[in-house]
């Protein structure tokens, strides 16, 4: 070993980077990777692999990514940290081999796979040696799509994820982005302008903000590291090891103090917050939303019923009036494949206008990004339960798991109305030009209100119910113990779907 004893070398590699480069990150709230990662994982349960990987090259300790196995509240998982202390994170060839070892070592014991990521991308000078080959860059994203709902996949992203290396936290079920520091974008700034024209700052283009609110790459907005790191805890926590087994329980607890028959308006124009109808179901404290700045007219996260994991899905009328657009299409679409692939029942919670309609709309695709929610939801195996809380209007009650698309029940309660569209609507396109044609404003309100209370007695809640449209008719009151007893029933429910490999998703 030359000069340097075994303890020399390994104290140079645990060190990272140069001292300025520590300070650098510090300065910025930025923590080292190793501090990261101890953060995260229960006490000295890290086991590291490839740490002298690059040793004998100057100035790449680790070959700049922290990779092994460790233990989060008790279970195992894999972990990669990138060290932007050491080239800003960026990739050699061994630090390519590295990452693909670990996803790969992830799937094969099947546990989750947990992504700190820092990196400024791949280093340019190194690219023949990590770019093109059978075990270059690629590889890790076809080792992440393999891995893909067989095991969960978390990012937790402090710096920038640059170009090729976008792509991993976009293959990740969910990612948590720290503000002002976390970003994505396939192309720098420079290189923006450089093709483009466009001048702009990564902040901009590619800001945790910007793609937690806007994008819909990121899932959580994080203030701090810690933040961060919490997300990605509390994320497992309500997920499975792997695909084949059930989610952990917990001791069951009491809903939220949330009187949720009071909540409801009865007025289908009038708005109320449906994360806190939510919280007035679930054990108190369990709800853990997902995506909550982006496309929020639709609530989803993970919570706790009786001590169970559940999906929630729910349409939330504080934004948008609850309507569909192709944002919240897609975020229904991605939450229920990831409930479904971790055997995590779903709730449908719907106060539903249906799609949005209009050129704008159209243009941007909303009835094939509709059709990728309900084939979402079809395809969906889990025990899934649809409740109707208000309203569920034309394709939106398809949407939301209407009882054509196999709910294990679909539950009214005494607010509750399915129809194709609202009464006000309905009645204007039916009978527009007869209402024109009357004389005055008394004429035509009165003839307005008699056509509405018909269509309103057409669609009675009791109405469907006798007809065997929806399962039962219950009181906010009793929806809990309903839900908790249906869940229980379901349980052991068989989960085939159709003789094929897969459809064709309308993307």
């Amino acid at each position: 070993m030359d000069d340097d004893s075994l303890a020399q070398v390994r104290k140079r590699v645990l060190a990272g980077g140069a001292e300025r480069y520590h300070d650098a990150n510090a300065a910025k709230g930025k923590l080292f990777a190793r501090e990261r990662i101890a953060l995260l994982v229960d006490d000295g349960s890290f086991v590291e692999d490839g740490l002298y990987a690059n040793s004998l090259a100057d100035g790449l300790p680790a070959d700049g990514v922290i990779t092994g196995i460790a233990r989060i509240d008790g279970r195992d998982v894999c972990v990669m940290a990138n060290d932007s202390t050491v080239k800003a994170g960026s990739w050699g060839a061994r630090t390519v081999e590295k990452i693909i070892r670990i996803i790969e070592r992830a799937y094969q014991t099947s546990v989750p796979m947990v992504y700190l990521v820092d990196s400024a991308g791949a280093r340019i000078t190194d690219q023949v040696d990590l770019f093109p080959g059978r075990r270059g860059a690629g590889k890790i994203f076809h080792t992440q799509v393999r891995a893909s709902g067989a095991i969960p996949q978390v990012c937790a992203l402090f710096g920038p994820s640059a170009a090729g290396g976008a792509y991993i936290p976009a293959f990740c079920d969910v990612v948590a982005m720290v503000e002002g520091n976390a970003s994505m974008y396939l192309g720098s700034d420079r290189m923006v302008e450089m093709v483009t024209g466009e001048k702009t700052t990564l902040e901009a283009m590619g800001g945790a903000r910007v793609h937690t609110a806007e994008s819909g790459v990121g899932h959580f907005l994080c203030k701090t590291e810690q933040e961060a790191l919490d997300v990605v805890r509390s994320y497992l926590s309500y997920l499975p090891s792997n695909w084949q087994q059930q989610p952990p329980s917990a001791e069951a607890g009491q809903p939220g103090k949330v009187d949720i028959a009071a909540l409801v308006p009865v007025s289908e124009r009038q708005a109320f917050d449906m994360r806190r109808y939510i919280k007035g179901i679930v054990d108190e404290g369990s709800f853990f939303e997902i995506q909550a700045l982006w496309a929020r007219e639709l609530t989803i996260g993970f919570a706790r019923l009786n001590g169970e994991v559940i999906g929630v899905v729910g349409n939330n009328s504080m934004f948008k009036g609850g309507v569909l657009f192709v944002d919240s299409a897609d975020k229904a679409s991605r939450f229920v494949q990831l409930c479904d692939a971790f055997n995590v029942p779903l709730l449908f919670l719907s106060d539903v206008p249906g799609f949005m309609v209009g050129s704008a709309v159209e243009k941007q695709g909303i009835i094939r990004h509709g059709a990728k929610m309900i084939t979402a939801i079809s395809e969906a195996t889990v025990p899934k339960i649809c409740v109707i809380v208000r309203k569920a209007y034309g394709a939106g009650l398809y949407a939301m798991a209407g009882p054509g698309f196999d709910p294990d029940a679909t539950i009214a309660l005494p607010t509750a109305k399915i129809a194709v569209m609202g009464a006000e609507a309905a009645v204007n396109a039916v009978y527009a030009n007869k209402i024109a044609a009357l004389g005055s404003d008394e004429e035509r309100a009165a003839f307005v209100a008699e056509r509405r209370a018909e269509y309103e007695r057409d669609i009675d809640i009791m109405r469907l119910a006798s007809e065997l449209v929806v399962d039962t008719v219950i009181e906010p009151a009793d929806l809990r113990g309903e839900l908790i007893r249906r869940y229980a029933a379901a349980r052991g429910k068989d989960r085939g779907f159709s003789r094929r490999r897969h459809g064709v998703t309308p993307v």
